[in-house]
Formats: structure tokens, C-alpha cells, sequence
């Protein structure tokens, strides 16, 4: 029994991590930290000095346990990864230089010539020991599910340089998902915790110095040659310093005095670096959407209540104001660029605005309206709405807009703020009806854990989301490999939109401004291997 408790004790552990690692990329898309460049002026050699700045400290840079989005984005500098994505969602060569797959199976070539910061080669047996440890549940890695299959096994041939991967579950994304596991020879996993404020890297740059809240250091590696595109480091910046920048006004100040480089900035900042004409690379993400908590007991575990409540909000009013008229109608549910699929999964799938036919869908459910308000079986529709403070005023304005419209319809509504690290535990919690909760995954299957499967304490499935169609359509995807399982993904997604287990309302481009460098960027930040120092 001592046995089975400590091992279900660790099991819920891992869990936790796994769901804290879910919600922070899922919740962390609309809270982007803030990314500024600067140094010396372009020399066109590659020599200079580029300043990105963080809204906040990474914390923990370790790679196998670093869950912040800022962590990820730095790390992308210092690790590099067996593939990578193009921005149309293909797959070329990294560390690997070739590949095979089936949805249970992987086999992957190392590319000869690579090697860690300390000038040892990185080599098949040290990839396949990092899978085998992000894959074992007493290291409690957040990035099993997320860049190594939860039931991986790995195993190495030397000789052929080859790593094996095979999986009893199916992975059907388990060549792309790779993107996510930063390599790192086999010798630092012996104690990856003294990679918090250092590296093991395998990518163009390594740490230099760490100062936690205020700045890390990272200088290139001349002999990285082994980048996206046969990249090299020839002309990369020669140094990075990322530089902790907490106020988003402070930075476009920064960036119009000339005195930093590049700037992610999301709020009214915007219009007077638009007004100057300075450049931006951005990339679309999931802003706003509500999920439904399905519980036993919720009222929003009756679909009739969750189609009235949807059809009674004009959604692209709510868009408007949650972004100040920046945003677009949302065509996806959660998946961000680069990804394999990419149709249209939301569009003419949601209720239409219409209080008519919100008042017939609960009149035929059996709620009446008694003295204004809604009942059923003499309780009142009663509902909170709970959202993440760290999204701004415009997204509190659109939560209080859809309170009032539901009061008005007889709905005893109530907005519940929350802080942003208190939403995981709200949802898990479960006290909640419906919440404000976008999503921000890189591949499809990432999202069955969080409207597939058990809720809490056991899964991620927050609001405990029994759909038929949306289960049936994931598990024949993930019996298909990448993107051949498109249109089954697609269906599945549009299956949760149809039955409103989900109503995604708005996106909204993530803005990397910039000056005097040139860049391009994805859902994890500035792509180290475009990143220049230009004139001007």
C-alpha cells in the first residue's frame, strides 16, 4: 500500500507540473513578455551586441524543468533541437539531419559535428538519454507530453548515429513536437538543476552571466554550424543580453529614443510607433475564448444554458473592446503558428447572436422566467465569469459587457477576477462556471488533455468535457502521422466549437517591433537563427 500511495503521490505530482507547464504556454500567448534589442551600433560582421529584454525574471533556465514562456524563448538561443518549423508548418533539419516516423515510432539521424558549449560532441546516446529522462515520472519533467511522448522509450546506435523512439501510445505529431526539447549533452542530466543560471548548450550561444531580475549574458559560439537551412553563427549578433524590463510604455520609449532595438509590445503603445513607422514581425494567437465548466451541478453542464448565454453576446463587440478593435474573429481554437494545421475550425460553428433564440433554446430545456430572472426547478441561472487579470483593462471591460448583457437577459451574472497565476488553481479548483481562458498550444494533440479525458485531480480536463465527436475524431487523428491527420483534427476541433464546450472569440497579432535589426518571429519568440544587426 506504501508503495502504490507514493507512486499515485508522484503520479498527481507529475500531473501538476504537466498542467502548471499547459496553462503557462496556454495562458502565458496573451501575456507575452515584453522583448527589447540594443547595443552598439551595426558592424556587419556579426560582432555586435543586441539587447532582448524580459518583462520579468525566467526563473528557472534549466531546459528539462523550465516551465515560463520567457525561460523557453531564452533557452531557444542556447539549445538547439533535433527539427524545426517552418512558418507554413513543415518540418526541416536541425540536429537531426534525417528522419522516419510512424505515430509510434521515430527514428532520427544525428548530424556529425555537433557538439555542446565545452567543445564535447553531442552525440545519439545523449539524445536518447534526455528523452529517456523527460520520460521517466520521478524526474516530474513538464515537457513529457509536450516534446517527448508520455510513453517513450529511446535507445541509441552509435555507430549509425541513429536514436530509436518508440511509444505505446500514439504520438502522431512525434517527429514536430521535437521542436520543443532543447538538447543538452548526457553528462548535465545528472544534475540538470545546476542549469538554472548556466547551460550546457547545443545551440548558437551559451550563458555567460546571470544576474536574476536584472540581466543574462549570452555570447555566440563561432563554431555553431549547424542551424536551421545550414544557418551558422557567422552573422549572428556576437553577444545577447537579455535584460529585464518590467513597464511596456518604458520599453516604446526606449525603442523610439533609439536606445534598445526591439520591443513586443501589445497595448495602446502601438498607435505612436505605428505613427513613426516603426517596422513590426508579429504572429497570430488565440486572445479570447470561454470554456465551459461541465461539472455535475454547474448549470453550464446544460447546453441549452451554454448555447443562451453564447447567443446572447454580440462576439464581435466583445472582440472589439477586449482588444480595442486590434483583434480578429477567431478561426482556431488554440493553435499557433508555426503549426501543421491551420483551417478554419470556429467560423459559422458557434450560436449566432440572438436573444430569441437564446430565450426558445432554455424555454425548451425547461427554465421559465420568473420576475426577470431565469429558473429552473426554483434556482436561478446563476453564473461567474472568471478571467486573468494580467490581459489588461480592455479584456475586464468585454468580461463586465458580457455581465451586463446576460443580467439583462435574466441571468444573475457576475465577473470573477483572478490573478494570473490563480487561474490554474481556479480551474482546477473547479468552483467555476465559465471562464475566460485562451489557449496557446503549438500542435493539436496538445489540446486533447484539456477537453478529452479525466479533470481534476487525474487530467487536465478543466471543464470536464464529455464530447463523442471530438474523442472519436482525436483518436483516429492520432493514429495518422502529422499532417495526414489534418482533417480529422480540424473536424475534432470543430466538434467542440458546434456543441459549445468552447466559444473562441477573438485573436490578435503579438507585435515584435523593431529597430535596427532585422528578425522574424513565431509563438516562441524571435527565431535566434534570423536574428541581424542592420542600419537604420
Amino acid at each position: 500500500m506504501a508503495s502504490t500511495a507514493g507512486s499515485e503521490t508522484r503520479n498527481r505530482s507529475t500531473r501538476r507540473s504537466r498542467s502548471a507547464a499547459a496553462l503557462a504556454t496556454a495562458l502565458g500567448v496573451v501575456a507575452t513578455a515584453t522583448a527589447c534589442g540594443g547595443g552598439s551600433a551595426a558592424d556587419g560582421t556579426g560582432g555586435s551586441t543586441v539587447v532582448l529584454a524580459v518583462a520579468g525574471d525566467p526563473g528557472t533556465l534549466s531546459p528539462t524543468t523550465a516551465l515560463a514562456s520567457t525561460a523557453l524563448s531564452m533557452n531557444s538561443f542556447a539549445y538547439d533541437t533535433l527539427v524545426h518549423i517552418e512558418a507554413d508548418g513543415s518540418v526541416i533539419p536541425g540536429v537531426a539531419e534525417k528522419w522516419s516516423a510512424t505515430s509510434t515510432f521515430a527514428q532520427f539521424t544525428i548530424r556529425p559535428g555537433v557538439t555542446c558549449e565545452d567543445g564535447s560532441p553531442l552525440t545519439a546516446d545523449d539524445v536518447a538519454a534526455e528523452y529517456n529522462h523527460v520520460a521517466d515520472p520521478k524526474n516530474q519533467s513538464p515537457l513529457l507530453g509536450l516534446s517527448v511522448p508520455v510513453t517513450a522509450v529511446a535507445k541509441a546506435d552509435t555507430a549509425s548515429r541513429t536514436v530509436t523512439v518508440t511509444t505505446t501510445k500514439p504520438a502522431p505529431f512525434i517527429v514536430e513536437m521535437t521542436r520543443l526539447l532543447p538538447l543538452l549533452c548526457k553528462k548535465s542530466l545528472a544534475a540538470p538543476a545546476a542549469l538554472a543560471r548556466a547551460t550546457a548548450a547545443s545551440g548558437p550561444y551559451r550563458l555567460t552571466e546571470a544576474v536574476p531580475g536584472d540581466h543574462y549574458t549570452y555570447v555566440k559560439r563561432d563554431k555553431y554550424a549547424w542551424g536551421p537551412r545550414g544557418s551558422t553563427a557567422s552573422a549572428l549578433p556576437g553577444k545577447i543580453v537579455f535584460k529585464v524590463v518590467a513597464n511596456e510604455s518604458t520599453a516604446a520609449n526606449l525603442l523610439m529614443a533609439g536606445q534598445i532595438n526591439a520591443a513586443v509590445i501589445n497595448g495602446a503603445d502601438q498607435e505612436r510607433l505605428d505613427a513613426a513607422g516603426v517596422k513590426n514581425e508579429s504572429y497570430e494567437a488565440l486572445f479570447g475564448q470561454l470554456l465551459f465548466n461541465q461539472a455535475a451541478g454547474r448549470p453550464t453542464a446544460d447546453p441549452a444554458v451554454r448555447k443562451a448565454l453564447v447567443s446572447v453576446l454580440d462576439l464581435r463587440q466583445l472582440a472589439n473592446v477586449a482588444t480595442g478593435g486590434k483583434g480578429k474573429p477567431a478561426t482556431g481554437i488554440g493553435e499557433t503558428a508555426p503549426t501543421p494545421c491551420t483551417g478554419d475550425t470556429v467560423t459559422g460553428n458557434l450560436p449566432a447572436h440572438d436573444t430569441a433564440r437564446a430565450a426558445a433554446e432554455l424555454t425548451a430545456a425547461g427554465w421559465a422566467k420568473n420576475g426577470g430572472t431565469w429558473t429552473k426547478d426554483g434556482r436561478p441561472l446563476t453564473i461567474g465569469l472568471s478571467h486573468p487579470t494580467n490581459q489588461g483593462p480592455q479584456v475586464a471591460s468585454a468580461i463586465e459587457l458580457a455581465v451586463q448583457h446576460w443580467a439583462s437577459f435574466g441571468v444573475k451574472a457576475a465577473a470573477k477576477p483572478t490573478g494570473s497565476s490563480s487561474i490554474l488553481s481556479t480551474l482546477t479548483g473547479g468552483d467555476w462556471d465559465v471562464a475566460w481562458a485562451p489557449i496557446g498550444v503549438t500542435l493539436p494533440d496538445q489540446l486533447t488533455q484539456f477537453f478529452d479525458g479525466p479533470p481534476p485531480p487525474k487530467g487536465n480536463n478543466f471543464g470536464s468535457i464529455e464530447n463523442p465527436d471530438y474523442h472519436r475524431l482525436a483518436t483516429q487523428a492520432s493514429a495518422e502521422l502529422g499532417v495526414a491527420g489534418c482533417a480529422l483534427w480540424e473536424a475534432a476541433d470543430a466538434a467542440l466549437v458546434e456543441h459549445v464546450d468552447i466559444a473562441p472569440i477573438v485573436s490578435r497579432s503579438i507585435r515584435y517591433y523593431g529597430m535596427g535589426i532585422t528578425y522574424k518571429v513565431d509563438g516562441a519568440g524571435i527565431i535566434p537563427s534570423t536574428l541581424r544587426r542592420s542600419a537604420g
